[in-house]
């Protein structure tokens, strides 16, 4: 919204939406609609992508950022529980993105970020539901972009790593001894920030990027090359069992 644009942010929850839209219009001068809408649902995404049409008139950037996670042990996950993330992550992305083709994009070209993370690359401990579904991502990513190239679509991802005060950071980033540990084995030996994410989405989505389709960027400070993969850390999970 500083760089100029108007903006649409959906969530399940509109009273969150709302508050965060009356913020940020107040701090930038643009226009926010805050708009209801779960990406599990086509017939919801397609009611919101029509109002902020009818809102806006046009739709230049979608930024898929809907995402579950919390730490869970493969032999304990519930099929519910796995069926959830996927649902949430991969369906809602495509979802979304696919909507917005068919209303906007198809015609008018348009520019896709897609969220992601990197721990699939390793296959991280404690993360097969999460790790599944954002591989699952990068790989609807490229082949968007192959697709949807021919129609001025372009398709990226941008894979964070460990970000300071988020809700991920505290959901997954463990007790804050072992977090400092690892994070100062990393190679920049820091947490991110979010204004940090938003520079590298920002280049991304902006004319920066214009000849950039079909990547990964990963923003993680070099984490995923050298983050510990703690499998010893099952064992403190022994007893656990999900129950979404």
């Amino acid at each position: 919204m500083r760089h100029g644009c108007h903006t649409v942010i959906a969530s399940r929850s509109l009273p969150r939406v709302l508050m965060a839209a009356r913020k940020l219009a107040g701090a930038t001068g643009r226009r926010c609609l805050p708009l209801c809408m779960d990406v599990r649902a086509p017939p919801a995404v397609m009611a919101a992508v029509d109002q902020a049409l009818k809102e806006f008139g046009r739709i230049d950037i979608l930024i898929n950022c809907a995402a579950g996670n919390f730490l869970c042990p493969a032999g304990a996950l519930s099929f519910n529980a796995f069926k959830t993330v996927m649902d949430i992550d991969t369906s809602g992305t495509f979802n979304v993105s696919r909507v917005l083709y068919e209303k906007f994009f198809r015609d008018h070209g348009g520019v896709i970020v897609n969220i992601t993370a990197t721990l699939g690359n390793r296959g991280q401990a404690l993360q097969v539901h999460a790790g599944s579904a954002k591989a699952a991502v990068d790989a609807m990513t490229r082949h968007l972009a192959v697709e949807w190239g021919p129609q001025n679509i372009r398709v990226n991802s941008l894979a964070p790593g460990p970000i300071s005060g988020t809700e991920g950071l505290r959901r997954l980033g463990g007790p804050q001894a072992s977090l400092s540990t690892k994070v100062t084995a990393s190679p920049l030996q820091r947490l991110g920030n979010k204004t940090e994410i938003a520079h590298s989405v920002l280049y991304l989505a902006s004319p920066l990027a214009s000849y950039v389709t079909g990547a990964v960027l990963v923003a993680d400070g070099g984490a995923w090359l050298t983050f510990p993969n703690d499998v010893k850390g099952l064992a403190d999970f022994a007893s656990f069992s999900s129950k979404l």
